[in-house]
């Protein structure tokens, strides 16, 4: 009788256990760990390359060692397999894994990220290229601005934290267990039981909108910066955002993101350089500083822009799960969330307020071009690097999302698969990638204003991701277990949200179609 009841709570502990540690966290950490993280050290990296759609074990180019040394060693009980889950984990409309992880456990295989490495993640998500616009939003809002950045920082760290504990439920002992996987597997659970899937579309959606605008914002800026950096030379800002893409082409050929990951640090660490560049020579004009121009008056007109600038240099939300559940210490992932926004907030607004003070209403939509000419083009061509080696992260994302609803989503896509047997790219799926890095083009050439790009992606979908869906859904699944204090800001935070998305959208709108119409006639 001992015996056996030793043997119950034994298998009970177990099955916890691997409740937890969800096989679908073993491929993530894996790919992760080869190619996400690695990627990653780009600022925008994590953010841009949702799991669901990079971790795809079916498409040869993202067949890494990993993935092969994960079909090779450890199996799953009972039906299904491997491949009886890998549909939940892709729409989360597919039933709950009933199996277990036998012996030779694949998490016990998979490299596991600490904290540190999680918040260097973080920090490169939430604290990269796209600062250079903050300056230019004080412009425009002032001392209210400054307070944006410091509530946008407060917001984003809370609201990361409620997606993660939408993550988890409750088993019949009161133990929280993890029961989702990503961001589209909350989405899809707050629509069941009715509309299963639209929750996840519609993540699906925001999250293509802010990569292919992402892309388009990398090639405005290459062409600005380069610009900017020659005005002697008898070459448009739109002459150089073709050249820009011209060298961008090559993306359409990728299968993987190992070539580009190799760079990514590198360009990291050279675009922090930068900041500390512009900061001290900002600092050596102290003197000079227009401590009256920074008021508490705001442009009306553009300020909503300034709100979409600030938010959408905090979006991180879209990899969070991911990175949570690659942690090796997943408990420390609220106070990771805390110091890594602390310092980014700090960052920010010193960054924002000492670049403002320096140039004050001749700021510009990128501050380093209002840097001398003496040293404006090195920071600028840095810049440009740096750019089109991140173009590559958000493009290959993109594709991903694209191809996997288009052309290889079973029984259900559009188009026959865009895959040969042997792995090759057929025709029309080497037409989506060429026709995407077109689009970011025109898209460029037409609308060649950084600030306002910015804006109407942080208001159309950072306030979303960040802002509305988060609170909506922690309302939503966590109702039984919230204390009336989380239930108000909750409320609030979607409220607030609400405001300044739609606010923002649409004066970003009227901005880019005024810009698109100079642009015809131009």
């Amino acid at each position: 009788m001992a015996h056996l009841i030793r043997h119950k709570l034994t298998n009970k502990l177990t099955n916890a256990a691997h409740t937890v540690s969800h096989k679908s966290q073993a491929k993530v950490s894996g790919v992760f760990a080869r190619l996400g993280f690695q990627a990653a050290t780009d600022e925008e990296g994590l953010g841009f390359a949702e799991c669901d759609d990079l971790d795809y074990d079916y498409r040869q180019g993202m067949q890494m060692d990993v993935l092969q040394g994960e079909d090779e060693g450890g199996h799953l009980e009972g039906e299904g397999g491997l491949e009886g889950d890998s549909h939940y984990q892709r729409d989360g409309t597919g039933p709950m894994p009933p199996s277990l992880k036998t012996a030779g456990s694949l998490d016990e295989d998979k490299p596991k990220i600490t904290t540190w490495e999680a918040g260097w993640n973080v920090t490169n998500a939430i604290q990269g290229m796209f600062v250079l616009g903050l300056p230019y939003a004080i412009l425009h809002g002032g001392y209210l601005g400054l307070f944006l950045i410091i509530f946008a920082a407060v917001v984003c760290c809370y609201t990361g934290k409620i997606l993660i504990a939408c993550l988890y439920e409750e088993n019949e002992d009161g133990i929280k267990v993890r029961v989702r996987d990503s961001y589209v597997d909350i989405a899809n659970a707050c629509c069941a039981p009715r509309f299963p899937s639209v929750g996840g579309h519609v993540v699906n959606v925001a999250q293509i909108i802010e990569l292919v605008m992402t892309c388009i914002l990398y090639v405005v800026v290459s062409g600005n910066l380069m610009y900017n950096s020659f005005p002697g030379f008898p070459v448009s800002q739109k002459a150089w955002s073709v050249v820009a893409t011209a060298a961008l082409l090559p993306c359409a050929f990728l299968k993987n993101l190992k070539a580009v990951s190799k760079f990514s640090l590198l360009c990291t660490l050279a675009h922090f350089v930068i900041n500390i560049l512009v900061i001290a020579y900002c600092l050596s004009r102290a003197r000079e500083w227009a401590w009256e121009k920074v008021k508490f008056y705001i442009d009306v007109k553009k300020f909503p822009i300034s709100v979409g600038i600030i938010v959408f240099s905090y979006t991180s939300q879209i990899f969070l799960p991911s990175l949570e559940g690659n942690m090796q210490k997943p408990s420390e992932f609220h106070c990771m969330m805390e110091w890594t926004h602390i310092a980014a907030c700090i960052l920010k607004g010193l960054f924002a307020l000492v670049a403002y003070l320096t140039w004050a209403d001749a700021t510009k939509e990128v501050i380093t071009d209002n840097l001398p000419s003496t040293i404006r083009a090195v920071v600028n061509l840095f810049l440009v690097a740096k750019a089109l080696l991140s173009y590559p992260l958000p493009f290959f994302a993109a594709v991903e999302v694209l191809e996997k609803s288009l052309f290889q989503d079973g029984g259900r896509a559009l188009f026959p698969d865009c895959y040969g047997p042997g792995g090759q790219l057929k025709t029309w799926g080497l037409g989506l990638r060429v026709g995407l890095v077109v689009f970011t083009l025109l898209m460029a050439v037409f609308v060649p204003h950084f600030a306002l790009l910015m804006g109407l992606t942080g208001s159309l979908t950072g306030a979303g991701l960040c802002f509305l869906l988060p609170s909506l859904f922690h309302l939503k699944l966590q109702w039984r277990n919230l204390l009336w204090h989380h239930v108000f800001f909750d409320v609030a935070i979607f409220v607030i949200g609400g405001i300044c998305a739609v606010s923002g959208f649409i004066h970003s709108i009227e901005g880019l179609i005024e810009a698109f119409r100079y642009n015809l006639h131009d």
